[in-house]
């Protein structure tokens, strides 16, 4: 496992998502432009109430101009309820044509009072060799 350099961080209503890119060399594969991306993800509830993750919607850019946008329930098959002072982990991957791209996108949390909101997914960047 590589070491984890570079961390993107946003709070948004009481919500803190740090994100951990990191480039998974072994996984790509330079001839056939498939570059593999690991992200590791923190969601942490600053706040008083209880929420839980519903939805996440991802943007996706490579560095030739293509962009993909992903929208789905919870993250990886989970909504999470993460109670106040508690955080949630987990890791994903994406797959680029480029050596380099970008990721951003928003969660779609509710409180315990059923009042919705969305948290911003800070954008980080995706680079090939960049461990």
């Amino acid at each position: 496992m590589h070491a984890r350099l570079y961390s993107y961080s946003a709070v948004t209503s009481d919500i803190r998502v740090v994100v951990h890119p990191l480039y998974l060399d072994a996984q790509s594969d330079v001839l056939a432009r498939k570059f593999v991306f690991a992200y590791f993800i923190t969601i942490e509830n600053l706040g008083h109430d209880t929420v839980q993750l519903l939805r996440r919607r991802w943007h996706i850019a490579h560095a030739n101009g293509k962009t993909e946008e992903v929208d789905g329930e919870g993250v990886v098959g989970k909504q999470p309820v993460i109670p106040p002072g508690r955080s949630h982990e987990y890791n994903s991957f994406c797959i680029l044509e480029t050596m380099e791209g970008s990721m951003e996108g928003s969660y779609f949390m509710r409180r315990k009072d059923g009042a919705t909101f969305e948290v911003t997914i800070p954008k980080f960047t995706l680079r090939a060799a960049a461990n």
